[in-house]
């Protein structure tokens, strides 16, 4: 098998990202972003989801981490689409229930080529250390439509919004981990009955 690994980079005026992916990994992770609670679900997403991932990002935070973390969820998604490469003998669906204490999160996906996030997390409005909790959702609509994946993230319950938060971001490193993993059955095999993915 060829390594599943990209690393891309991404310059606009409000950011500047470089990123390296490995599908392969074994969760080992190197996050800079600036927003040190970002840094903390990237970092939950890697490890959770066996991704080595390097993220450096400079961003125009003092205006706000919305940027930053709608880029950086751009780029991991670019970075998913090119490492997964031609998607022969990938499982393809994956799902996961991530329970933190009193936060339940289910995240499920279909690497289909049609990029789309389907959310339902109920989330309390707050800033939790200098990251907007709205930013999620933000993330995760860059990151499912530039992978091409469809995914479904859905709290069950829940509270605390740093809970539910980091629920999700380690449900949807685990279904994605799911997801992308090469099944020996089918090597060299598109999962899909109409032959096109």
């Amino acid at each position: 098998m060829t390594d599943r690994i990209a690393s891309l980079t991404r310059t606009t005026k409000e950011t500047d990202i470089a990123l390296t992916l490995n599908l392969d990994g074994t969760g080992v992770t190197d996050i800079e972003t600036g927003v040190p609670f970002f840094d903390h679900m990237l970092d939950a997403f890697g490890r959770h989801g066996l991704f080595d991932l390097t993220v450096r990002a400079q961003g125009d935070i003092e205006v706000d981490a919305h940027h930053t973390v709608e880029d950086v969820g751009i780029v991991l998604g670019q970075a998913f689409a090119q490492a997964i490469g031609d998607k022969r003998g990938i499982v393809r669906f994956g799902s996961s229930y991530v329970p933190m204490d009193e936060a339940l999160v289910l995240a499920a996906c279909d690497i289909s080529g049609r990029g789309q996030l389907h959310y339902a997390v109920d989330l309390p409005i707050e800033i939790i250390g200098t990251f907007d909790t709205t930013l999620a959702k933000e993330f995760m609509i860059a990151l499912a439509t530039n992978a091409g994946v469809t995914l479904h993230i859905r709290s069950v319950t829940g509270e605390n919004a740093h809970h539910i938060v980091e629920a999700a971001f380690k449900a949807s490193g685990r279904t994605l981990c799911d997801a992308t993993r090469i099944n020996p059955r089918i090597a060299g095999v598109l999962p899909s009955t109409k032959g096109s993915l």
